[in-house]
């Protein structure tokens, strides 16, 4: 008479931990799982990386999390009964006690937009802000430039910031132009990093001031008999100077400052 073998179930157990984001990276969670605390289900020991990223969090936005109170790197691997709190980049305030999920915040911002924002590149250029914009740009070209250069990405495509390779990245959210540069101001704190009129809003490159002997056989005579003051592009050789449209884009700057 045969005896019953043990059934032997290979399957991996089911665990689950509860997760916890905040800030801005509620924007990517469900409506159900907003701003609260949930309990996520897994098999075997997923990284939290992964499983933030599964959870529809892009990993280029986060920039702390604390398991069980103590911070870990994206390389933790879940056991089941954690207590997990994720926080969004915090490119303007100091949490070096704690470990950050990047060598060090980007001190001196420069950017790196994705094709569908160059209005937005355009306005960022003209507060002096050092930003990379081509409509030819591929997602692969896009985070190389921003490794070598140390670049922020700005993208409306998620795919972008769960690209491994990423380190610095936000997602903007509006689809208006105007509320793009408010939202990236007042998300990354920019307000007191302005240099207006320092970068060619063309090219991105860097303006020098130009003597009125030089440039006046490229513009034409009114304006060099009514303005004084005059800048060049260092890359395009685009002149500039303070015409009608000045006043009114300082009111914009000062109104961006009290954001």
């Amino acid at each position: 008479m045969h005896k019953n073998k043990p059934i032997v179930d290979h399957a991996p157990r089911i665990r689950n931990a509860r997760f916890r984001f905040y800030e801005e990276l509620n924007d990517h969670l469900p409506e159900a799982f907003k701003k609260k605390a949930f309990a996520h289900n897994f098999k075997g020991n997923p990284s939290v990386k992964d499983t933030i990223q599964a959870l529809g969090i892009p990993h280029g936005e986060v920039d702390l999390i604390l398991v069980n109170g103590e911070p870990v790197g994206f390389d933790y691997n879940l056991q089941g009964g954690e207590e997990i709190a994720v926080y969004p980049v915090f490119e303007s305030l100091d949490i070096s006690p704690l470990m950050r999920l990047r060598k060090e915040p980007l001190r001196q911002v420069k950017f790196i937009v994705d094709v569908n924002l160059g209005k937005l590149a355009l306005k960022l250029r003209l507060l002096g802000f050092d930003t990379v914009f081509r409509n030819d740009l591929v997602d692969d070209e896009i985070i190389r430039i921003a490794q070598t250069e140390h670049r922020i990405i700005l993208t409306r495509d998620r795919g972008i910031l769960k690209q491994n390779a990423v380190s610095h990245g936000l997602f903007v959210r509006n689809d208006n132009p105007k509320k793009q540069l408010t939202e990236v101001i007042s998300r990354l704190q920019l307000q007191n990093l302005f240099r207006p009129f320092s970068r060619c809003s063309a090219c991105n490159g860097k303006l020098e001031a130009a003597n009125r002997s030089e440039i006046e056989d490229e513009i034409n005579a009114d304006t060099i008999r009514f303005f004084n003051e005059f800048w060049r592009c260092k890359s395009c050789s685009k002149i500039y100077w303070k015409g009608s449209h000045y006043d009114r884009i300082e009111h914009w700057i000062d109104e961006l400052r009290s954001i």
